[in-house]
């Protein structure tokens, strides 16, 4: 047995990084799912195989209470919805990291046996792990619009009470670590944490989101790798780095995409706090140019390139098999479709990736910003569904905008330009589109997948 548990372990992180290798690409991500799930169950076997490894009627308890929760909500959450599962399944892990950390200073009555890594990890695991979890709960509650998607904070207050709750939760920390056992100390950490964790995450806008899931699931990977350093448990320790490693780069991927600085992202205000539309459908009451799905048919029906742009009005539309017949009928046409990817379209990463893919899209029509940003200029047509503020010239132009600098596609660089929108509200960022009142713009208004099987209708008869 002492032999047989490394070589578990071993087989199960190849099948980690091999799984993250496959994840590169939509081709392979399945499989490379199935390939670090299959990982997952080898190191969860080895950890049970563990001598001493404890209560089996209440691990068996957990693992069954787990799967029959987790299971169906998996299965059954709308891709529309992955976002907030992603952000809640996450908050869960740092959740337990947190209470684990609880559940040792208790068992060693205030780390007082235990080594002196032991104590710094554990309490590095308890800190971030329960603001991992407290602050996955908000970003839970503004995708799912149970709390206000705008920047919730206290203004020039905010940083400063954020810094307070860090140093409150620090000092407690450091009671414990210097010998002083009081519970009080433990339960100072885990709340001061869990504030600063709502403190965080409140003040953050939509358009900042997918940046921050990802940020606080590479807080929890950490966490995790903390409490593996702790227990001993080789198999937190890689997945945890794993986790918090590939949390991190894609963190920093994404914010670049937006040019803006982790540090900024976190200290919050973007989204939710520009201009109002008029009563003339914008600013300055500028008026927008409307059109039919007949036109729509027509205008890319003789065309030579049409570019779709998707964005999170598709994914609540559901529209990307309609996009698919649309796009299908155009190119027996011998129209040329592609089908442009911000890279923070949506709101998570890939997320229109996923979308068109779960509708049989061709990988090589999916472009992303760079590949395709210069196909716009030889574009007849360019749709876009939904996609708002990674559209908006104003990110180029505006510098009063708080946009401004963010990469978007070059959707204006089109000959003429099509939006499918159900009104003229705004996108996350809260303020209008410039591109909506451009001369060669029009807007198509209604449910997005309606509107699509109204333009294919309008093509199969022409």
């Amino acid at each position: 047995m002492d032999d047989l548990i490394p070589i578990l372990y071993i087989v199960a992180f190849a099948l980690f990084i091999h799984g993250l290798m496959g994840l590169t690409g939509p081709r392979t991500a399945v499989r490379g799912n199935l390939t670090a799930a299959a990982g997952m169950l080898i190191a969860t076997v080895a950890a049970l195989l563990t001598p001493g490894t404890g209560n089996w009627l209440l691990i068996a308890f957990g693992l069954v209470l787990g799967t029959v929760i987790g299971v169906p909500a998996a299965r059954r959450v709308k891709m529309t919805a992955m976002p907030q599962m992603v952000a809640l399944f996450n908050g869960v892990g740092g959740g337990a990291v947190a209470l684990i950390s609880w559940v040792e200073f208790r068992d060693s009555h205030g780390y007082a046996t235990e080594a002196g890594y032991v104590v710094v990890t554990s309490l590095f695991a308890a800190i971030v792990g329960s603001l991992s979890f407290w602050g996955s709960l908000i970003a839970f509650g503004k995708l799912q619009e149970i709390l206000p998607g705008r920047p919730i904070g206290l203004g020039r207050g905010q940083q400063p009470l954020n810094l307070a709750l860090l140093l409150v939760s620090v000092a407690c920390a450091v009671g414990i670590g210097l010998g002083h056992a009081s519970e009080a100390l433990i339960i100072g950490v885990l709340v001061s944490a869990a504030v600063l964790g709502v403190m965080v995450v409140l003040p953050i806008g939509g358009a900042d989101m997918p940046v921050v899931i990802s940020l606080l699931n590479a807080f929890t990977g950490l966490s995790a790798a903390a409490t593996g350093l702790a227990l001993d448990n080789t198999a937190m320790i890689v997945a945890g780095m794993i986790v918090g490693a590939s949390g991190t780069i894609l963190t920093d991927l994404m914010a670049k995409a937006m040019n803006r600085s982790i540090p900024a992202i976190v200290a919050g205000g973007f989204g939710g706090t520009g201009a109002t539309a008029g009563p003339g459908g914008g600013p300055a009451d500028q008026t927008v140019r409307q059109t039919s799905a007949a036109d729509a048919a027509i205008q890319m029906a003789y065309a030579s390139q049409v570019v779709v742009v998707p964005g999170y009005g598709m994914a609540v539309a559901q529209a990307q098999h309609a996009v698919r017949e649309m796009a299908g009928l155009l190119e027996q046409r011998g129209v040329e479709v592609k089908h442009a990817i911000h890279p923070v379209a949506g709101r998570m990463p890939g997320h229109m990736n996923v979308l068109l893919a779960e509708a049989d899209v061709p990988y090589e029509q999916l472009k992303e910003m760079d590949d395709i940003n210069g196909e716009f200029g030889r574009t007849d047509v360019a749709l876009v569904i939904g996609a708002n503020d990674v559209t908006n010239p104003a990110a180029r132009s505006n510098p009063s905008s708080p946009i401004y600098g963010m990469p978007i596609l070059n959707v204006d660089h089109a000959r003429s330009v099509i939006v499918l929108k159900r009104s003229m509200n705004p996108g996350f960022a809260g303020i209008d589109n410039e591109l909506y009142f451009d001369a060669k713009t029009s807007m198509l208004f209604g449910d997005a997948k309606s509107s699509v099987a109204e333009i294919t209708e309008e093509l199969k008869a022409l």
